[in-house]
């Protein structure tokens, strides 16, 4: 079998190098080993048809429909204005601001690009009205972007839960402290280059500013209040907090805001099925795929090998930090995810390494891909807000790297930082 999966594994990058989708790629990975094994070819989309047969997933394409429905809906205009009447009065407050608003906005949405497109104009263009140079305006909007799957509601929490068989609620809950002090250790970077870079404050409105402000914004603030006030007090469970979120989306834009007409709705529902159709089809065929490796006992023989060379929990958290933040250089982070699970938990597993605390670590790493370059696609998307080259942007954002990655090495080092709080409110 092992043979047969190097013959996959050269089908799939044939694939990939000839331009084909990643998830047509993988598709063809897994019927070209029920060929070459002589099984039936119908098994593929049998398997295919059982990794979408998941209530959990259902979460998917409705957190990406409240994402764009709040998108749509302005209402990152109100939680910047919030974000900058609190803390914009300060040395670098419109950075910090920013990344302020990225965390509140992270508690909605759930996605790094989501986050950056969703705040970032409205950051970007304060940031340099205020005279911050264009690329540092820039990275900071994109580092901050990266809370967006931490913090949750979380999509790739979400796909990890349900490939790896792990409670959605406690990933979220497990992202809650990494997901602060990512934004604390960004804070604390701005103001080690405030001065430096002549990063002004605003004028501080006073009191009532904050106030007027935060009554403003007081319904959009309250988002991720609802959502996780509600799962975590087991009113609705992860899953149907989606729904709970999409119709909170729709009550604001409609009802509170008006902010909504209906003649967005159609473009908003395209959208948001093509990116559901996307992830789904990643799903289906990963789900096909993980089946071939399961069978060619791919990961039996993985994890014995692992556990008989590296003979230490902490060696094989660094190697996976390794392996995953080469692999989110150049691979989407959900398609990422769905390959490696089948491989890395059963391993991670063998070392009693709690699978909460790892997918946390899984998704970390795979996010910081999103704003490394040479791939990263929230480099993309914040070099095209700020009116700078791919260039500039991918050498301004690796300084901000510098901090994120000391969270990542803290959430590997001391497990309570992830496992406390959740099994605090949801023990075993």
């Amino acid at each position: 079998m092992t043979q047969t999966m190097w013959q996959i594994g050269g089908v799939w990058l044939l694939a990939v190098l000839a331009g084909l989708p990643l998830y047509a790629a993988m598709g063809l990975a897994a019927f070209a080993f029920v060929l070459i094994g002589d099984m039936t070819v119908s098994i593929v989309p049998q398997k295919m048809a059982q990794a979408m047969n998941s209530f959990p997933l259902i979460a998917a394409p409705l957190f990406i429909l409240m994402g764009n429905l709040l998108g749509a809906a302005k209402l990152t205009d109100r939680i910047v204005a919030f974000a900058s009447a609190l803390i914009g009065w300060v040395r670098g407050g419109y950075a910090h601001a920013s990344i302020l608003a990225s965390m509140i906005f992270a508690g909605m949405v759930g996605s790094a690009v989501a986050d950056a497109a969703g705040t970032g104009a409205i950051e970007v263009r304060a940031m340099r009205a205020a005279g911050y140079r264009a690329e540092t305006a820039a990275a900071i909007n994109a580092a901050a972007a990266t809370i967006g799957p931490i913090i949750p509601p979380s999509l790739p929490m979400v796909i990890y839960g349900v490939t790896a068989d792990v409670s959605i609620g406690r990933l979220f809950l497990a992202g809650v402290i990494p997901g602060l002090l990512m934004g604390l250790s960004l804070m604390a970077m701005v103001a080690v280059i405030a001065r430096r870079e002549g990063m002004a404050g605003g004028r501080f409105g006073g009191a009532r500013a904050v106030w007027l402000a935060f009554r403003d914004g007081f319904w959009a603030l309250m988002a991720p209040v609802v959502l996780l006030g509600g799962m975590f007090s087991g009113f609705f469970t992860p899953t149907e907090a989606a729904a709970v979120a999409t119709l909170y989306a729709l009550f604001l834009g409609f009802v509170v805001y008006r902010t909504l007409n209906w003649r967005d709705l159609p473009a908003i529902l395209v959208e948001s099925v093509e990116t559901s159709g996307l992830v789904m089809a990643l799903v289906m065929a990963a789900g096909a795929l993980g089946w071939c490796m399961s069978i060619a006992r791919l990961p039996q023989s993985i994890t014995p090998f692992l556990v008989g060379n590296i003979h230490s929990p902490l060696l094989f958290l660094l190697m996976c930090n390794l392996v995953l933040l080469l692999v989110g250089c150049f691979m989407e982070t959900l398609a990422a995810l769905l390959l490696l699970i089948p491989i890395l938990v059963p391993a991670a597993h063998s070392f009693g390494i709690d699978p909460v605390q790892f997918g946390l670590i899984m998704i970390f790493n795979l996010i910081l891909g999103t704003i490394h370059p040479p791939v990263g696609v929230v480099l993309f998307v914040t070099s095209r807000i700020a009116g700078i080259s791919y260039e500039a942007m991918s050498r301004a954002i690796l300084p901000w790297l510098i901090p994120l990655l000391l969270v990542l090495a803290a959430i590997t080092l001391f497990t309570p930082l992830t496992l406390w709080l959740p099994y605090a409110i949801m023990p075993k």
